[in-house]
């Protein structure tokens, strides 16, 4: 199993830019597919990036596609979300999620990956 936790979330101002982090716990972290969601306030949680367990493919939702560049070191068991050109729409609580899969699946949706963090909240001055 794998346990997630998030952190570099804040306040900032339109057009600025932070970096988020979700360190792992456990030895199997390099098979693992990992993704960010966001639920900004009062509605849904959304798909915002997944990346493979390599690090090598990445797949982005059309409104951060440009600005969030997605990483991981396996060797340190986190997976990194660099926010930039950030926009007061992008307010909302992120999540990273991890799932092992026999392939990378892109689109898999947030009901099939199993592990979570806790969040951490970013809110976007406009």
């Amino acid at each position: 199993q794998v346990q997630l936790v998030e952190s570099g979330g804040g306040l900032v101002q339109a057009g600025g830019s932070l970096r988020l982090s979700c360190a792992a716990s456990g030895r199997t972290f390099s098979s693992y597919q990992m993704g960010w969601f966001r639920q900004p306030p009062g509605k849904e949680r959304e798909f915002v990036v997944a990346i493979t367990w390599r690090g090598d493919i990445t797949y982005y939702a059309d409104s951060v596609k440009g600005r969030f560049p997605i990483s991981r070191d396996n060797a340190k068991n986190t997976v990194y979300l660099q926010m930039n050109s950030l926009k007061p729409e992008d307010t909302a609580v992120y999540y990273c999620a991890g799932a092992r899969t026999e392939r990378f699946l892109p689109r898999l949706g947030a009901r099939d990956y199993p592990y979570w963090g806790q969040g951490t909240q970013v809110t976007v001055s406009s």
